[in-house]
C-alpha cells in the first residue's frame, strides 16, 4: 500500500491522503442521466475516474466504487414524452447502452450502482431530517432547500450567496423563499412517474438523489467524491448543503476530485455547437482503447483540446484527428508487445537473473508519478521509454549476453503490460488487437481484402520463381491501396498504411 497526494478541490491544493478506514478507499462519482446515448464527455469522465480506481488498486487500496444512474429526472420524463415511451423502460435502455459503451473504454463497473428509484425511501428520509433541522420547507407538496440557512453554502465553488445567479438549474418560482432555492422533492404531475411521501406524491429533485446514495452505500462520512468540473456548481455543492444540513458540518466527502473539460479546438462541448459525439461513433472510427489511450495521455485536472475535422454533413463524415494519432501510437506499443512475444516464445524462459538496469525503472516510475495525483502523462512517457528500449534490445542486441536479453525482454514485456494496466491499456492480446484494428481501418478505407490476398499469394509466386522485379512491382499496387507488406519466416503479413 503507497500512499499518494491528490488535489482536493476543496482545499484547492495537493493534500497527503488520509483514509478512513487503514488500506481502504471509499469512492462514489456521479454518474449519468440516461435520457440519451452516451457521448465522448460522458466517455471522458467515467475513463479519468476509472482510471484513478485503477490506480489506486495498483497502489495497493483496497476501492469500493459507487456511481450513481439517473433513471428519473425531467430530461427523462421529456425524452420519454417525445418517443412515446415508458420513462423506465427509456432509461433501462439508456443505462444498458452506457454500460456497453463503457466497457468498450475499458471502465470497470462499479463496486455499487445504484439508481435512484430503488432509494426513493432513502431519499425521504434525508429530505425529513432537512425539514426536521429547520433547513427546508414545503410549498403545496414541493419541498425546497433553504440556501441561506446553510453558512458555508458556496465555499467548494467559491462563490457567496450574494454573488449567485440564476444558473441552468435554478429555476424562477414565485413561491420560493429566495432564488438559490432549490427542489428536493417535486410534486406530482400528470402522466409523470411519482411515488408517495409525508408532502403528498412526487419525485425527488435531482440533487438530493446523490445525499441518500452516499450515505446508503458509503455511509454519512466518506473519502472522496468525484464528478466534472462542469457539476461543481450547483450539483456538488446541493449535495454537501443536503447531506452536511441532514448530518452534520463534519460529515460527507473529505476530498472532493474534478476531471477537466473536453474542448473541441478550444471551445467546449455543446450540442447547441454541433461538437458531441456519441460512444458508438468514436468506438467506430478508432476503436474504444485508442479514445482511452488518448484520455490517460493527459492529466485528468487537465483541460484537453480535442482536434476533429468534419468532413461532410451527408452523409456525416469526421475525421477525429487526435484519435488517429492515439490509435497509431497505441497500435506501435501492441506491436512491441507482439515483437517480445514472439521473441521471448523463440528461446524459452530465460529463468531467474540480471536484467539490465533500465528495465527496473518502469514499475518504481510509474508508482511515483501514479502516487502524486494519478500523473498518467509521466506514467505514458515512461511506458515510451520501456518500449524504447524493448525495440533496441530486439534490433540491436546482439552483442548483448542471451540470457540478460532474453530476461530483459521477458521483465519489459511484462512490466509494459503491468503499467499499462494500471491506467487501462495493453489488456488485450496483441495479435487481438492488431486483427481489430485493420479490420476496422479495411472497412474504413473501403480495401477489398480479396484482392489484397490475391496480389500477395502472385507476389509469393513470383519471388519463388525469382522475378524480383515483378514481386516489386506488386508491393508498389498494394502500396497504392494502402496496405503496407511485412515479410517474415512464417511468409508475407500485411497491415493498412496509416
Amino acid at each position: 500500500m503507497i500512499p499518494f497526494r491528490l488535489y482536493d478541490s476543496w482545499r484547492h491544493s495537493k493534500v497527503v491522503f488520509e483514509p478512513l478506514v487503514p488500506g481502504h478507499v471509499g469512492m462514489y462519482v456521479c454518474g449519468p442521466t440516461t435520457y440519451a446515448p452516451a457521448h465522448i464527455g460522458h466517455a471522458y469522465s467515467a475513463i479519468a475516474f476509472d482510471t484513478v480506481r485503477r490506480c489506486l488498486e495498483f497502489l495497493g487500496w483496497q476501492v469500493k466504487y459507487v456511481r450513481n444512474v439517473t433513471d428519473i429526472d425531467d430530461k427523462i420524463i421529456n425524452r420519454a414524452n417525445e418517443l412515446g415511451e415508458d420513462p423506465f423502460a427509456l432509461s433501462a435502455r439508456f443505462t444498458a447502452e452506457y454500460n456497453r459503451d463503457m466497457a468498450r473504454f475499458g471502465v470497470h463497473p462499479p463496486s455499487v450502482e445504484p439508481k435512484v428509484t430503488e432509494h426513493i425511501s432513502q431519499i425521504i428520509g434525508v429530505i425529513s431530517k432537512l425539514i426536521a433541522n429547520g433547513l427546508a420547507y414545503d410549498v403545496d407538496g414541493d419541498v425546497f432547500y433553504e440556501v441561506s440557512k446553510f453558512a458555508t453554502y458556496g465555499k467548494l465553488s467559491g462563490q457567496t450567496l450574494d454573488d449567485l445567479q440564476e444558473g441552468a438549474r435554478i429555476s424562477v418560482d414565485e413561491r420560493k423563499r429566495a432564488a438559490p432555492d432549490f427542489a428536493l422533492w417535486k410534486s406530482a404531475k400528470p402522466g409523470e412517474p411519482s411515488w408517495e411521501s409525508p408532502w403528498g406524491k412526487g419525485r425527488p429533485g435531482w440533487h438530493i438523489e446523490c445525499s441518500a446514495m452516499t450515505v446508503t452505500h458509503l455511509g454519512e462520512t466518506f473519502d472522496i467524491h468525484a464528478g466534472g468540473k462542469d457539476l461543481i456548481f450547483p450539483h456538488h455543492e446541493n449535495e454537501i448543503a443536503q447531506s452536511q444540513g441532514a448530518d452534520g458540518p463534519d460529515t460527507f466527502a473529505h476530498y472532493w476530485m474534478h476531471n477537466g473539460f473536453l474542448n473541441f479546438e478550444g471551445v467546449k462541448m455543446s450540442k447547441s455547437l454541433g461538437n458531441v459525439f456519441n460512444c458508438e461513433q468514436i468506438a467506430e472510427a478508432v476503436g474504444g482503447e485508442a479514445l482511452r489511450f488518448f484520455c490517460v495521455s493527459h492529466h485528468y485536472r487537465s483541460p484537453v483540446d480535442f482536434e476533429v475535422q468534419v468532413v461532410s454533413q451527408a452523409p456525416p463524415v469526421v475525421q477525429f484527428h487526435s484519435l488517429e494519432a492515439a490509435d497509431r501510437s497505441l497500435a506501435k506499443f501492441y506491436e512491441t508487445l507482439q515483437r517480445i512475444d514472439a521473441f521471448i516464445a523463440q528461446g524459452g524462459d530465460a529463468g531467474e537473473g540480471a536484467v539490465l538496469p533500465e528495465a527496473e525503472k518502469l514499475v518504481p516510475d510509474a508508482h511515483a508519478a501514479l502516487a502524486d495525483d494519478f500523473n498518467t502523462p509521466v506514467t505514458m512517457a515512461a511506458l515510451h521509454a520501456a518500449a524504447q528500449l524493448a525495440n533496441r534490445l530486439l534490433d540491436e542486441g546482439k552483442g548483448l549476453d542471451k540470457q540478460v536479453r532474453r530476461r530483459t525482454l521477458a521483465r519489459l514485456g511484462k512490466d509494459l503490460r503491468t503499467v499499462g494496466g494500471a491506467i487501462g491499456i495493453f489488456e488485450s492480446s496483441p495479435a487481438a488487437y492488431l486483427a481489430e484494428r485493420r479490420a476496422r481501418l479495411v472497412k474504413l478505407k473501403s480495401i477489398d481484402v480479396a484482392l489484397v490476398a490475391s496480389k500477395i499469394a502472385e507476389r509469393t509466386a513470383a519471388r519463388g520463381a525469382k522475378d524480383w522485379k515483378r514481386g516489386d512491382e506488386l508491393r508498389a499496387e498494394l502500396a497504392a491501396l494502402g496496405v503496407a507488406l511485412h515479410d517474415g519466416t512464417g511468409g508475407t503479413d500485411w497491415s493498412v498504411q496509416d
